[in-house]
């Protein structure tokens, strides 16, 4: 684990990552943004399509050469294959920056995500080869799935197998209780099975911010006025009852709170044994902000808020842990809207491999 000076203890995200079972990701893989992220006590990463092209975009100086070299060294792969090929570079040096975090914890942290090719979300014997594949880069990967009917089957799978699991595309209580559910069913599936036991560290997303994202365009395309500063709250509320209902059942998996629209979405999880991933800025924002560090899982959302919120059907049914049957999945408003931007980020990956093997004349 790394070692943090007297000035980095003071900030507060170092002093939660010191005084709470709360663990601190970084939402990049982006290799010096992992490397400060660390010294604030991240002891985690995620990546997805559009992590990944943000990445290799910031950084045309390492990657436009290493896509060239790639191509020479595989010249019948297509742009598509040679963009994952990066993907999977990049994901290896940031599995490497956190190994040291994953010895000291025993496999439960110190995990570079990885994320299943999106244009694969209706395919689940694709999604588990290509879990396993991705499973091989290091000892520390940890793979995302969408948390759909089709995903939730392939998590199951994969895990059982022996991949670790982050669930990715989840926005409801429903779809964490589902992936928990069937994270147990694996895990129980090995014990049975006289499979080795270990550490897998699976983690079980509830991307907050997006969730509001949705319920803002959601209430407003149904003319529904709200108490200003409210949906800011709903994705806290969802994370906070998924929290809940995975300590009350003894799951052995841990929430992820990712896709951060304000601090809340860290501040109010502090003291819960999950997982919050913001990306870097945020969590630099919250240092140099100075938000208060106390315990705050337990404390619920204050009851005018959440009564507000509940008298909005779309909420109930993110909120309830049975507000949405598995097969509705994939069809949530904020699972579309996600999984089309994840489409795209491939789409752009692909024109920007194309534009160096390619450039115009």
């Amino acid at each position: 684990m790394t070692v943090l000076d007297s000035q980095t203890e003071s900030l507060p995200l170092a002093r939660a990552a010191a005084q709470y079972p709360t663990a601190l990701w970084n939402d990049s893989a982006d290799p010096e943004e992992l490397r400060r992220s660390i010294e604030f006590g991240a002891v985690g990463a995620t990546c997805n399509p559009v992590i990944a092209l943000t990445a290799i975009r910031n950084h045309p100086d390492e990657w436009v050469p290493r896509l060239r070299e790639l191509a020479a060294e595989n010249p019948t792969l297509g742009e598509s294959e040679l963009g994952w090929l990066a993907v999977k570079e990049l994901t290896v040096a940031g599995a490497a920056q956190l190994l040291p975090a994953f010895e000291a914890s025993g496999g439960r942290n110190g995990r570079l995500s990885i994320q299943t090719d999106p244009r694969l979300h209706r395919d689940k014997d694709a999604l588990v080869a290509q879990a396993e594949d991705f499973s091989r880069l290091a000892p520390n990967i940890i793979v995302k799935i969408p948390a759909t009917a089709t995903g939730i089957a392939a998590m199951e799978e994969a895990a059982y197998r022996g991949v670790s699991i982050n669930a990715t595309l989840s926005f409801t209580v429903a779809q964490a209780v589902a992936v928990g559910e069937a994270l147990e069913r694996a895990l129980d599936r090995r014990a049975a099975d006289g499979l080795p036991e270990h550490e897998f560290g699976h983690v079980v997303t509830i991307m907050g911010g997006r969730l509001d994202d949705w319920l803002k365009a959601w209430t407003s395309k149904n003319r529904i006025l709200v108490t200003p500063g409210v949906l800011e709250w709903a994705g806290v509320a969802a994370l906070k009852r998924a929290h809940g209902i995975f300590v009350e059942r003894g799951f052995r998996s841990r929430i992820l709170s990712a896709a951060f629209r304000n601090h809340l979405q860290w501040a109010e999880l502090v003291g819960g044994d999950l997982v919050v991933s913001p990306p870097f800025d945020w969590q630099a924002r919250i240092n140099e902000n100075g938000i208060e560090v106390r315990d705050r899982i337990s404390v619920p959302v204050d009851p005018a808020i959440l009564d507000e919120l509940q008298g909005l059907t779309e909420f109930v049914r993110a909120y309830e842990p049975y507000g949405l049957a598995h097969h509705e999945f994939a069809d949530f408003g904020a699972a579309r809207n996600t999984l089309r931007q994840f489409l795209d980020a491939d789409a752009q990956l692909d024109a920007l491999v194309r534009d160096v093997l390619v450039p115009p004349a």
